[in-house]
Order: C-alpha cells, then sequence, then structure tokens
C-alpha cells in the first residue's frame, strides 16, 4: 500500500461569504449530493479561497496568522465590494459560483499571502495560474461527465449578488475538518460596500 509522504495540511487562508448566499450555496451543495453523490468538501464553511492550505509548523499558531494580518493587511483599504455572476467550473473537477475576478481581488490575495510569508517562511507558495476567486459548490467526487448538466441546472438559478470583502479568515483543521479560527476586519477603501443584488 502506497503511504501518502506529504505533511498534513493544518491552515488555509479565506474569505467567508455572507449567510445568506452560504446557505444558497449549501443547497447547491446538497442538489451536487443529492443529484451525483458528492460529498468532498461540504464539511468546510463556504469561502473564497486567498492562500490554499499549508502546514504550519509547531512554533507558529493561528494566532500569529491573525495578528500579522491584522497589523499589516487589515488597515491597507484593501475591502471592496465583490459580485458573484452565476456558476462555471474547472472541467470536470469544481464547480463553483464564479466570483468576478480582478485586481482588488488579486491584490487582496498578494497582500496575504507575503504576511502568511512573513510571519512562517516557505509554508506557503504563490500559484503560477492568475487568480481566479471562486466558492466551491462540488470537488474531487464529481462523476465524468456530470458537470454540464449540473451547470444547466444551477445557472438556471441567475445566481447574482454583491458582497463585502470586509474580513480575512484564517482557517484551521481540527478533527479532520475545517473550522473558521479568527477572522479579521479589514478596512476598505471604498465607502460603497453596501450589499445588494445586481
Amino acid at each position: 500500500m502506497k503511504r501518502n509522504t506529504f505533511p498534513e495540511q493544518t491552515h488555509f487562508i479565506g474569505v467567508l461569504l455572507p449567510e445568506d448566499i452560504t446557505l444558497t450555496l449549501e443547497d447547491c451543495r446538497r442538489y451536487m449530493r443529492e443529484s451525483y453523490g458528492c460529498k468532498s468538501g461540504y464539511g468546510t464553511p463556504v469561502h473564497v479561497t486567498l492562500v490554499p492550505p499549508f502546514r504550519l509548523p509547531k512554533e507558529y499558531s493561528t494566532s500569529d496568522i491573525a495578528e500579522a494580518i491584522a497589523d499589516t493587511v487589515a488597515t491597507k483599504g484593501l475591502g471592496f465590494a465583490a459580485k458573484i455572476d452565476n456558476f462555471d467550473a474547472f472541467g470536470d473537477r469544481t464547480i463553483f459560483a464564479k466570483v468576478v475576478c480582478g485586481e482588488k481581488w488579486t491584490n487582496l490575495r498578494d497582500e496575504t499571502l507575503k504576511c502568511v510569508l512573513r510571519v512562517c517562511p516557505g509554508c506557503a507558495k504563490k500559484d503560477s495560474r492568475p487568480f481566479q476567486p471562486h466558492a466551491t459548490v462540488a470537488n474531487r467526487d464529481i462523476p465524468e461527465g456530470a458537470s454540464t448538466k449540473a451547470l444547466e441546472v444551477l445557472n438556471g438559478m441567475g445566481l447574482r449578488e454583491e458582497f463585502p470583502v470586509d474580513g480575512i479568515t484564517v482557517f484551521e483543521r481540527n478533527g479532520g475538518r475545517w473550522v473558521a479560527a479568527a477572522t479579521v476586519p479589514i478596512s476598505s477603501s471604498d465607502t460603497t460596500t453596501l450589499r445588494t443584488t445586481f
């Protein structure tokens, strides 16, 4: 039997979505589970990932990361109003609520990653692909060929929402599940971060 030689990931950094959008996307997850048997990742709160899962060395803590984010990223005016524009997929691997990407998301991701790497150098890496913010509905266990039909159903909902990006959450693995361990409010240079549907 082949053994996994990779160290277990302990943390990741993301943005939690508001409760009403979370409830809608949990309904979408339920649809994928009931229709296609998808279960992967459903223990994780609905979020947009900024820094993918990594292993935090034992000499550092969740508090170290949260405090560093509060001291460096939170005060830079990087908060903004984000938009979701229906659903999309990465092939047959992942179906997600499509968060409209742009420079504000990329800047927030870059500043957050720099902060994490200052706290614990070498624990995470920047993805070489362009940043595509998204809120995962199903991943890894989608049956082959199911994405097209599932996207037809999900896109029939016409999900178009706006939400404030006003906090960065440090997630940690706890008993095999990801939990939101600390959320740091972030300031905004945009005075119009009111939440509306578009």
